[in-house]
């Protein structure tokens, strides 16, 4: 005699975040970060096997950045306009597309390509996350989700230091063309997910004169200002002075037509008018100026300056990588951003001051405390920048919000690839590694002085968000 075993659909609690968007909404934003960091141990690989030295490397770094400045907030309003799920399956579309570029590329050219692919395809996995954690919000009554914040951002933020790790397993186990192959099992993931789980959206209603709210004219205008700054960073020579006159002109026209637009794609009359939100980027900016010099300067330097293997300077990632989720699972929940910004901040600077008397033959334990000391900032900074955002940004424009942090963030990026390529023109060594933390250090200076006179930090976490 048989029992039948019979399962209830499921169904959403009025009540409670649904947790079956958790995989998705975890999936699609490690995309991004996971390429950003997997590469840091296969700079050199690469370099060694296209004949490509460090500036020309580079590139691969500044590619996915370049493509993702650019791509997010414009996804984003894309997110706001018609919904998260559209999106994210096209964005995981490409990047599996892209995991296929970078495994079949025979040269260095392809490879960049393949990056800005991946940085356009890994566009959608974040502020198609903040969308649904707003949309939650909304549906249970539930103003600030902290646990499902602190997730999104322990995993972001986890994948990002396990990657130099991930990335030394696997260039050991298939060589460097591992690092963009790994990208085709994860769109598949991606996809299935998403297909099964992030509900529909219903479409816009348009009318006869209606374009759904995109403003070409914005976007195009928004990319012009970025392609021609983030070139000029790259190249900072002043045989290309052309580049700047380019990015104010893009600018201004910009907020000329972004001003006059009925729906734009950066209202910057509510962004001007979001002082705190304003501070939140330029923290951003700077935040990640440091991280990823770090992540990149310093991981080409074990490689080349202290003579570690790929997978050994992969593993010297991993005591920042268990400092940081310890700092993120025991600091979540708490609301208060201001203090974990000062203590980031605060830890940034020692940590840099450490890297200038850092040698060709320091032991293994002054490695292992510098990554740990970093870890304290890589806990903090990125969920209370996260945080913040997700409390001051209109909740409307949540997703264009949460992709123009993101910019802000791979602004950062280049820059420290900029100032990376600079100090080391030829090879990752130890003079240039100073000369790098250097400029770590005044960055993280200004860092600290901005959130120390930022009042407005101190009303997060103690008074309710105004509706």
């Amino acid at each position: 005699m048989s029992t039948r075993v019979t399962r209830r659909p499921y169904t959403r609690s009025p009540e409670t975040f649904d947790r079956r968007l958790l995989a998705p909404m975890i999936l699609g934003s490690i995309l991004n970060p996971v390429n950003s960091s997997i590469i840091a141990v296969a700079l050199v690989p690469i370099g060694a096997a296209l004949g490509a030295p460090p500036s020309q490397t580079a590139w691969l770094v500044s590619a996915l950045y370049l493509a993702t400045s650019i791509g997010q907030p414009v996804v984003g309003r894309l997110i706001d306009l018609y919904g998260p799920r559209l999106l994210f399956l096209v964005g995981t579309s490409l990047t599996g597309i892209a995991g296929l570029v970078g495994l079949l590329a025979p040269n260095l050219v392809v490879l960049v390509v393949a990056r800005v692919l991946l940085g356009f395809g890994t566009c959608a996995g974040f502020p198609a996350a903040m969308s649904l954690i707003r949309s939650e919000a909304e549906r249970t009554g539930r103003e600030s989700p902290a646990g499902v914040l602190t997730a999104l951002a322990v995993s972001s933020q986890t994948i990002a230091v396990i990657g130099p790790s991930l990335g030394g397993l696997l260039i050991g186990l298939g060589g460097w063309r591992t690092t963009f192959a790994v990208n085709i099992p994860l769109a598949a993931a991606g996809l299935a997910l998403g297909l099964l789980r992030l509900p529909r959206t219903p479409r816009p209603e348009r009318g006869p004169d209606d374009r759904s709210g995109l403003d070409f004219p914005g976007m195009a205008l928004f990319a012009a200002m970025l392609i021609s700054l983030l070139f000029f960073l790259m190249n900072p020579r002043l045989t290309y002075w052309y580049l700047p006159v380019v990015t104010v002109l893009a600018a201004a026209a910009f907020a000329f037509v972004e001003l006059r637009r009925e729906e734009p794609f950066i209202d910057l009359r509510v962004l001007g008018g979001n002082l705190p939100l304003l501070a939140t980027y330029a923290r951003t900016l700077l935040a990640y100026v440091v991280s990823y010099s770090f992540l990149y300067g310093y991981t080409q330097w074990l490689e080349q300056g202290r003579g570690l293997s790929s997978s050994q300077a992969g593993l010297m990632q991993l005591p920042l990588f268990l400092t940081g989720i310890l700092v993120s699972t025991t600091t979540g929940r708490r609301k208060e951003i201001r203090g974990k910004l000062l203590v980031g901040a605060a830890c940034q600077l020692v940590a840099c001051a450490l890297l200038t008397a850092f040698g060709s033959h320091s032991a293994i334990w002054i490695l292992v405390a510098v990554a740990l000391v970093f870890g304290v900032p890589q806990g903090l900074n990125s969920l209370a920048l996260q945080n913040a955002v997700y409390h001051q940004a209109e909740p409307a424009r949540m997703g264009s919000s949460a992709g123009l942090l993101r910019t802000f963030m791979y602004l950062g990026a280049i820059v420290s690839a900029a100032a990376t390529g600079a100090v080391f023109p030829h090879r990752a060594d130890t003079a240039g590694l100073h000369h790098l933390a250097w400029f770590m250090l005044a960055v993280s200076a200004l860092f600290l002085a901005i959130t120390a006179a930022d009042r407005s930090l101190r009303r997060i976490g103690r008074t309710a968000r105004p509706d």
